[in-house]
């Protein structure tokens, strides 16, 4: 049998989701517990409970694209 694939997914404005099997750990190697199937990880850095998403994106105004900026992503086709 086949383990299930892992996708990250940036969204624009606001979290990495990551579905799929995945640890995370700290600084210091511990892992950190996963309750929940899907995990949001913070993308803008204001979250009180980094690693993890909690919404402070949406009051902070935090922008950011969900894919490569343009220029980056012609630069990765050609290669």
């Amino acid at each position: 049998m086949t383990e299930p694939e892992t996708k990250i997914t940036p969204y624009r404005n606001g979290p990495y989701l990551i579905r799929g099997p995945v640890t995370i750990a700290d600084q210091d190697g511990n892992e950190i517990e996963l309750k929940r199937p899907v995990v949001a990880l913070c993308r803008c850095g204001h979250s009180r409970i980094r690693p993890f998403c909690d919404g402070t994106h949406k009051a902070i105004g935090f922008r950011a694209e969900s894919g490569l900026p343009e220029e980056l992503a012609t630069v990765e086709a050609a290669e």
